[in-house]
C-alpha cells in the first residue's frame, strides 16, 4: 500500500509558500550512520546498490531517524558508467578510480548507450521499492553531469586541478563535444527511468564545474547543460543544480531551465539573491559546522534559516556532503530545530 505523500518538499521545489522550510541533507543516507558502517563491513557501495531491498534499506534510513523532509537514493554518480563501457572501481579513501581513461576520440566512440531496465534494473527496483512500499516523503534521484562525470573518466579518478581534462578540452574540442554529448544522452535516458520508476525530484551533481572560468563554462559545459534540463524538464518533476566553489557560474546557471540551485557555504543566500539569482535556493549550512558545539549550530543554522525565510523560495540543507564524523543526534536535533524555527516564523 502505496504511503500517504508529505510533499511539503515539492512545493517548495515548486516556489510555492510551505508551512516549514523542508529540509534534507546530502549524503545523509550512510556516512556516519553506525547501522550503515556495520553494512560497509561486509559489503562494498556497488555490491549495496546491486541489492534493491538492502539499497533501499539504506535510502530510508535517514529519513526514519532524523525526519527529514525527502529521501535521496543511496547510489553514485559512478553507478551508470558501467553500462556504457567504463570500467570503474570505487577504492576506499580514493573515491572512484578508471582503469580505461578517456583520451582520444576513439576511445569516446567505443562508449555505449544506457539502456536502464537491461544496464541498471537495480537501481529501477530499488526506486518502486522505495516509492510504493516505504517512504512517505518524495524520493530524489539523480546524477552526475557531463563535466563532472567526464573529470573522473578523463583524469582516472579524483584530481585537484583537472588539467588532463581542462588539456583535452582546450586542444580536442570536437572529441571533448563528442563525450560531452555521450555523457548528456545517457545522464537524460538514465534520469528518466528513475523518473519513470517513482523519483519526485532530480538533483544534477556538477560538483566540480566551479573549477572552470564563466567563458569557458559558456562556451563548452552550458550547452549541454541546457540539452539535459530542457529534455528533462519534459517529465514534469523539479530539477536541481547543485556544484561547489561555483559562485561565478551561478547566474549562468539561473539562466537554465532548473527549477533550485543549491548553494555551497561559500555564497550566502542573500548574496546570490542580490547578485540576481531568481530560482528557488537550497543550502547551505557548512558541515564542518555540525561538529561545532550546539549552540554555535544552533545560531548558524538560525541564520541561513532567516535569510532564507525572508528571500521566499528555500529549502534548507547542507553546503556539501555530510561527513562521516558529523553525529546522527546531531543530524535528528539538526532537522527538529529547521522545522521549529521556521514554524514560528
Amino acid at each position: 500500500m502505496v504511503k500517504k505523500l508529505n510533499d511539503t518538499i515539492l512545493k517548495a521545489y515548486n516556489g510555492e509558500k510551505t508551512d516549514y522550510t523542508p529540509a534534507w541533507f546530502m549524503r545523509q543516507a550512510g556516512r556516519s550512520q553506525p547501522e550503515y558502517r556495520e553494512l560497509k563491513e561486509k559489503y562494498s557501495l556497488f555490491e549495496i546498490t546491486h541489492q534493491p531491498e538492502l539499497c533501499a534499506y539504506v535510502t530510508r534510513l535517514p529519513v526514519e531517524q532524523y525526519n527529514v523532509d525527502a529521501a535521496i537514493l543511496y547510489k553514485d554518480i559512478m553507478s551508470p558508467l558501467p553500462a556504457i563501457g567504463i570500467d570503474v572501481e570505487i577504492k576506499s579513501g580514493i573515491g572512484p578510480v578508471i582503469h580505461n581513461p578517456i583520451e582520444t576520440m576513439r576511445d569516446v566512440e567505443m562508449l555505449g548507450k544506457i539502456i536502464p531496465e537491461n544496464d541498471v534494473p537495480y537501481v529501477l527496483d530499488t526506486i518502486r521499492i522505495l516509492t510504493e512500499e516505504q517512504l512517505d516523503v518524495p524520493l530524489i534521484g539523480f546524477t552526475g553531469a557531463p563535466f563532472t562525470l567526464a573529470s573522473y573518466m578523463i583524469e582516472g579518478g579524483p584530481s585537484k586541478n583537472y588539467s588532463k581534462t581542462k588539456a583535452l578540452m582546450y586542444r580536442d574540442p570536437a572529441t571533448w563535444f563528442a563525450l560531452m554529448d555521450k555523457l548528456a544522452d545517457m545522464s537524460i535516458t538514465y534520469v528518466k527511468a528513475q523518473i519513470k520508476a517513482g523519483a519526485k525530484a532530480i538533483q544534477v551533481f556538477d560538483s566540480w564545474a566551479g573549477a572552470l572560468n564563466t567563458a569557458d563554462y559558456r562556451t563548452f559545459i552550458k550547452p549541454i547543460m541546457n540539452r539535459i534540463f530542457t529534455k528533462l524538464k519534459e517529465e514534469n518533476v523539479p530539477l536541481i543544480l547543485f556544484g561547489v566553489g561555483a559562485r561565478h557560474l551561478l547566474m549562468e546557471w539561473n539562466d537554465l531551465p532548473v527549477d533550485v540551485i543549491g548553494l555551497d557555504w561559500r555564497t550566502s543566500i542573500t548574496e546570490a539573491r542580490q547578485m540576481g539569482v531568481s530560482k528557488v535556493l537550497q543550502g547551505n549550512l557548512d558541515p564542518a559546522i555540525l561538529l561545532a558545539d550546539w549552540d554555535t549550530i544552533e545560531t548558524r543554522t538560525k541564520d541561513i534559516l532567516n535569510e532564507g525565510e525572508s528571500q521566499g523560495k528555500y529549502v534548507f540543507n547542507l553546503g556539501h556532503g555530510v561527513t562521516p564524523d558529523i553525529k546522527p543526534a546531531t543530524l535528528k536535533k539538526l532537522t527538529a530545530l529547521i522545522h521549529a524555527h521556521s514554524k514560528q516564523q
